[in-house]
């Protein structure tokens, strides 16, 4: 008898994981699906788990757990991701209430041709989402960082670099309004006197250099401190 319960208690839980574990049917673009195709087969993220949420910025620091001295650090970034992108990906992170999530987005909703308050709306929902899906998770609110226009690369963020600053003064006093952790790493990234980011830091105008991601990891360290 007693091993017919542990038999059931077993099917139950892999029938939780398996619930868990949903189909992303949203495709925006396919690198999108390439990645969400990879989460999927990826080991499921555990309690014990802190995950890198955002775009390419979170994305190409690859092997966060590394760079942060720290096994148990997943990256969960997608290329080109939005607000909503994120936001319809999150049934692949919050099921598993892992100990804390580290989100940055919104540049790539700001190059979609909407002000500052917009972006800010968008990453309220986000994290609000996340706050009543993963109520345990600890959760810290990433700023934007600043890019540098003089790369000529980026046309669809050409003269819009004053709206970062915008964006995280809004996401800033939300955060505070909620007790949210705020990280505020834009200020780190600026050329003195500007809103640009140091060209020493990007490889593109807004993609980040090996010594921009030092930067990065070096304002993460102490929060990574507690989580240990």
């Amino acid at each position: 008898m007693k091993e017919k319960r542990i038999i059931i208690a077993m099917l139950m839980c892999c029938g939780m994981l398996t619930s868990f574990a949903q189909h992303i049917s949203y495709r925006p673009f396919k690198h999108y699906g390439e990645r969400v195709d990879e989460f999927e087969k990826a080991p499921a993220i555990t309690s014990h788990d802190v995950v890198m949420l955002g775009n390419s910025l979170t994305e190409f620091g690859y092997e966060w757990n590394e760079l942060l001295g720290m096994p148990n650090v997943v990256n969960r970034g997608i290329a080109g991701d939005t607000n909503e992108g994120i936001q319809r990906r999150l049934s692949q992170v919050l099921p598993y209430k892992p100990k804390a999530i580290f989100l940055m987005v919104g540049m790539n909703d700001l190059s979609h041709g909407i002000t500052a308050r917009q972006v800010f709306d968008r990453c309220r929902k986000t994290i609000d989402m996340i706050l009543k899906g993963s109520p345990t998770s600890r959760l810290y609110v990433q700023s934007c960082l600043p890019y540098c226009e003089s790369f000529g690369r980026w046309k669809a963020l050409a003269g819009k670099s004053s709206e970062v600053p915008r964006i995280n003064a809004l996401l800033k006093s939300y955060c505070e309004s909620k007790r949210i952790i705020y990280i505020d790493l834009y200020p780190h990234f600026l050329q003195p006197g500007t809103n640009q980011m140091k060209v020493e830091y990007s490889k593109d105008g807004l993609h980040l250099t090996p010594a921009g991601y030092s930067i990065w990891v070096a304002r993460l360290k102490p929060y990574m401190v507690t989580l240990k």
